[in-house]
């Protein structure tokens, strides 16, 4: 076994181990780091132990290369009012943020200098679509996702790094149902795995459902899931998946004040069949990560805590109470979380002792 599978294992035994620490700060291991600011950040691109990207609310957006001793606040400028709700980074040097809303204010930058300089590659000129994610198969090819836009999602594709962007035609994108959307609470709405596969998640139609394409966005299926939905609050929030089978989605409803059943749900088959957890988490989660080199490892997150499981989704149980919307793992066996009030906490092996 090599030096991160085993980290990877250890980081998942030693967060099922029983707790011992206070409330927020408990048996998960997750260490908060000073960022000195409120944002809520809801994007979060983990790159390696040392280098992380968050991009949040009022324009911010934060980079580390110290492992999150310090952060350096590298926002784009004159972007205070946007909202930023995805980040994708190559390194620590180049990474692409996703700015959500209708019409205009649905806009991608890129920077290739640490956040020194940004430029904007795409800025939505459609009233009618509205950006949540985007995700990015390599170094060049990604996509982006609206709402539905004539009854079918948007996709947007980029082959340069995101330097240029096109819309994709809608032939192959099987229509939305009525009141269906993605939601763009943590950036995982739309996810990949590979060269090719792709699944965007949807909640507030009649079912929560997970759509996939094989071939880079250009045709889909729909799979229902056993997420509740049926109200714009509902749905499949958050997808992971640790190849191009094996999958893991969650949600609920956010509403504080509402219950979510059915939290949890697992694939093996790439999306073409969901099999509810058998013990979900307790409430809402909007992330998911499948923990580094620790195939039936998972952490789920969510404005009440987080969970673990390590049967590979089937069975989940609380490990942290603290409040992040999202969450990324890195090949080198550290992960990240992040939420509101400019939270953003590490993980890894050396942090549990």
């Amino acid at each position: 076994m090599t030096a991160t599978a085993l980290a990877g294992a250890a980081l998942a035994m030693a967060l099922a181990a029983p707790a011992q620490a206070a409330p927020g700060h408990g048996p998960a291991g997750w260490r908060l780091t000073k960022t000195d600011t409120d944002a809520r950040f809801r994007g979060l691109a983990a790159v390696s132990r040392s280098v992380a990207w968050a991009a949040g609310s009022q324009g911010t957006v934060l980079r580390t290369t110290d492992g999150g001793k310090s952060w350096r606040n590298v926002s784009p400028p004159g972007a205070a009012e946007l909202e930023f709700r995805d980040v994708e980074a190559f390194d620590g040097r180049r990474a692409v943020v996703l700015a959500i809303g209708e019409g205009e204010a649905s806009r991608v930058l890129r920077t290739e200098d640490g956040g020194l300089t940004w430029s904007e590659s795409f800025r939505n000129t459609d009233p009618r679509a509205f950006y949540d994610c985007m995700t990015f198969f390599d170094r060049r090819h990604g996509l982006a996702m609206s709402d539905p836009v004539d009854g079918k999602y948007r996709i947007l594709s980029t082959g340069d790094g995101g330097r240029s962007w096109r819309v994709l035609p809608a032939e192959g994108m099987p229509a939305a149902l009525p009141g269906e959307a993605g939601f763009a609470a943590s950036g995982q709405c739309l996810v990949s795995s590979g060269p090719k596969d792709v699944w965007l998640a949807t909640g507030g139609g009649a079912t929560g459902r997970v759509l996939h394409s094989a071939d880079r966005g250009l045709h889909w299926t729909a799979t229902d899931t056993t997420i509740p939905a049926g109200e714009g609050a509902k749905g499949v929030f958050g997808l992971a998946f640790r190849d191009r089978a094996h999958g893991i989605a969650v949600g609920g409803d956010y509403r504080k004040d509402q219950p979510s059943p059915r939290a949890a749900a697992v694939t093996g088959d790439a999306g073409r069949s969901w099999t509810a957890s058998a013990t979900p988490p307790p409430v809402y989660r909007s992330g998911v990560a499948w923990l580094p080199h620790a195939k039936r490892s998972a952490l789920a997150v969510g404005p009440t805590g987080t969970d673990l499981t390590t049967d590979g989704g089937r069975t989940w149980r609380t490990v942290d109470t603290g409040s992040y919307d999202t969450v990324d793992c890195t090949a080198d066996g550290a992960c990240w979380a992040s939420g509101e009030k400019g939270r953003i906490a590490r993980l890894t092996r050396g942090d549990l002792g």
